[in-house]
């Protein structure tokens, strides 16, 4: 299974050509390599990549990504033969984003993972050591009869970071952990969504013990390596990755022709805690304090914790109307602090923008997709405002597609009534 000398794997190689439901989402379509490392809901289908690099006015080398989550962007740039630049906040999707885009030896990888079975047979991991900062409803017994990992998985996931941690290929740590990773909710007592994480049905009467774990991740290790093996042969092998707050980071040097991306959706949910158990367990998160920074770095998309919102970008009708609506409908509002939440998401949006056009190339181009929320009966039309604000900000909006329709929350009904658009930007 080693990694030389292999033939050339293409974009083509890597979808099958698939039909592809929507080009904002990979829900309703066919599964492709590496997207089960994690499962991730929320990511585009790779198919807009390729649609952008092809019909760029100019030639495409470098391609940024200022939102990176599961890597989307930077893979589908790997096998067009554009190198790709990705941006981060969360620590895990980082890690994952470099494990999916490095370049391994398959046979090496193999070994280690022998390596790590034996060790972690052997090894007593200590749950104190590994969980001790953890929230106190993160191992059994819990607190007041809840908690998200049984002891003995987490006696599982001490001795399977304790053999990894023993390993010398720094790359191979990674590799593992993030594998790990990707199992931990599976092996857990709770399920994590788009909206958020809820405990198992009768989760109570059902053991989830050590041995399901090492199952769940002794198959994806298997699953994963064949799928490194299968597609190593990428047209671009190289990629740049940062673990940053892209409002921060972006800067004239990370220079490209093409940025694709999505942002969170204003939709005042914390994206952090969907991750809150991979954070916690794999050490990413060391105290509450660390956990209150990473939330804070994150876009203006959310209220769960308590932050200073930027005031909103002058220039945009709709987004003036909806606010003032939603001033005078706080009291009916489940968090008081929504209005001042959208108004900072669009400035957010605004000085990220800043920040792409920086980096983009004379002629070069923005695809990005965002989606509608709703409060209180007041629609917040995202790319409608954004289409208002940005060419007194130095942008032509070129195109303004709809994706698909999302269902709102449940409390406003549960229909297919936001709509999630793909605006197409260029610099003037």
């Amino acid at each position: 299974m080693g990694s030389a000398h292999l033939s050339q794997v293409t974009f083509d190689d890597w979808t099958k050509r698939r039909s592809v439901a929507s080009l904002g989402t990979n829900a309703g379509s066919q599964s492709v390599p590496f997207q089960g490392w994690r499962n991730f809901k929320e990511a585009f289908a790779p198919e807009l990549i390729e649609r952008a690099f092809l019909e760029s006015a100019i030639p495409v080398s470098r391609c940024l990504d200022p939102f990176g989550g599961s890597g989307t962007t930077a893979l589908a740039c790997q096998f067009l033969g554009v190198h790709p630049i990705t941006i981060e906040v969360n620590p895990f999707l980082a890690d994952l984003i470099r494990a999916k885009l490095a370049i391994y030896n398959c046979d090496a990888l193999a070994h280690d993972f022998g390596v790590i079975v034996t060790d972690a047979s052997a090894l007593a991991g200590s749950v104190e050591e590994s969980f001790g900062n953890a929230p106190p409803t993160f191992v059994e017994p819990g607190v007041k009869g809840r908690w998200i990992l049984d002891y003995e998985v987490a006696e599982g996931v001490a001795a399977w970071l304790a053999a990894i941690k023993r390993l010398s290929k720094p790359l191979h740590r990674r590799f593992f952990r993030v594998i790990l990773g990707g199992v931990l909710v599976e092996a857990s007592n709770v399920v994590v969504s788009g909206k958020g994480r809820r405990y198992r049905r009768s989760w109570a009467t059902r053991h989830r013990g050590r041995g399901l774990l090492d199952l769940l991740f002794c198959d994806a290790v298997q699953k994963a390596i064949g799928e490194l093996h299968g597609y190593v042969g990428r047209k671009c092998s190289s990629a740049d990755v940062y673990c940053a707050d892209s409002r921060e980071f972006l800067r004239k040097e990370l220079s490209c022709e093409l940025s694709v991306f999505s942002p969170p959706y204003p939709n005042s949910f914390d994206y952090t805690d969907v991750y809150n158990v991979e954070l916690w367990a794999l050490g990413y998160l060391k105290n509450f304090r660390s956990n209150r920074i990473l939330r804070a770095s994150t876009l203006s998309s959310h209220v769960q914790t308590a932050r200073k919102f930027t005031p909103p970008p002058a220039g945009s009708r709709k987004l003036k109307v909806a606010l003032n609506d939603l001033r005078t409908r706080r009291s009916e509002l489940w968090n008081k602090n929504i209005p001042e939440m959208l108004g900072g998401y669009f400035a957010d949006l605004v000085h990220v923008l800043n920040g792409v056009k920086a980096s983009l190339a004379p002629y070069g181009r923005v695809w990005m997709v965002v989606g509608e929320s709703r409060y209180s009966n007041v629609q917040i039309e995202t790319g409608q405002v954004l289409a208002e604000l940005l060419p007194t900000r130095g942008w032509n909006v070129e195109s303004i597609e709809d994706c698909r329709s999302m269902r709102s929350s449940p409390q406003h009904g549960g229909k297919a009534e936001l709509a999630e658009t793909l605006l197409i930007l260029s610099p003037h």
